[in-house]
């Protein structure tokens, strides 16, 4: 995986900088470090062409964020989202990740 294959609209680049407080490395930091599996969003309001999927994982510098994410047919990755997740959404991921 290279950077390029992350795929940020303008306008989700700056809703995450200007509301999430988010970066584009930062996101692919937690790429990077990822160490678990990706869960799929099921949820009806929420569902793609290509299926939703997020993960949890850190940045370099320990920040932890969740990324929300479709896979695109040219195998590239479209951020949807980035954030700092509540407890809720870290117990979910481990247990179900």
């Amino acid at each position: 995986m290279f950077q390029n294959d992350l795929k940020i609209s303008r306008r989700i680049a700056e809703k995450l900088q200007q509301k999430h407080g988010v970066e584009k490395e930062e996101v692919w930091e937690c790429f990077l470090n990822r160490v678990k599996g990706l869960l799929e969003d099921t949820r009806l309001d929420h569902q793609t062409d290509s299926p939703t999927f997020w993960f949890i994982a850190s940045t370099d510098h320990g920040k932890l964020l969740k990324i929300v994410f479709i896979e695109n047919i040219d195998g590239t990755y479209e951020i949807k989202t980035a954030y700092e997740p509540s407890n809720t959404e870290v117990k979910l991921y481990e247990k179900y990740a």
